[in-house]
């Protein structure tokens, strides 16, 4: 299991940058309960791991002016890896995609969409993604509101899962 080769700390760390990754370098040592510069060594490594890709502002796209979220379940007429992997570049192409997941099942792909609005987002589903090459149906749903949005992995899980295991 991918977690047992990160120490506790190393999840600690993990678990408190997920939650706040602006926190400077003595806070996070300071959470974790280890000095500066071992914890500065310890992020470093994680990185270059890939286990922190990066950070982030978590914006609000209502805030911007983006009103419209739809969710693009898309089926592709051929799924051999050529076409798989070029309607994925396809996907990281366009701007108002913002996620797109390859599923099992009787959908293919599953796009989370953005737009400031109805007429934006439609002209997009009618001129690129339904007149995209190798694209056989797509089926969109409007999103109302969200209930929830949690970045990341719970680390309680993990930890509780580690626990059984050790």
């Amino acid at each position: 299991m991918p977690g047992n080769r990160l120490d506790p700390i190393d999840r600690k760390i993990l678990a408190e940058l997920q939650a706040d990754g602006r926190m400077t370098n003595v806070e996070l040592a300071k959470r974790v309960g280890i000095s500066a510069p071992p914890c500065l060594r310890r992020v470093r490594t994680l990185e270059e791991q890939g286990f922190i890709r990066g950070y982030h502002a978590d914006v609000d796209p209502r805030e911007l002016g983006f009103e419209v979220q739809v969710f693009a379940s898309v089926g592709l007429q051929s799924q051999a890896e050529v076409d798989l992997r070029a309607f994925e570049e396809r996907c990281r192409n366009w701007p108002l995609v913002r996620e797109c997941h390859m599923l099992n099942g009787e959908v293919d792909f599953i796009l989370k969409c953005v737009a400031p609005d109805l007429s934006t987002f439609q002209s997009f589903l009618t001129g690129e993604l339904l007149t995209a090459e190798n694209v056989g149906s797509v089926k969109t749903s409007l999103v109302i509101r969200g209930a929830k949005d949690e970045p990341g992995v719970p680390f309680d899980v993990l930890e509780e899962r580690l626990s059984r295991s050790a």
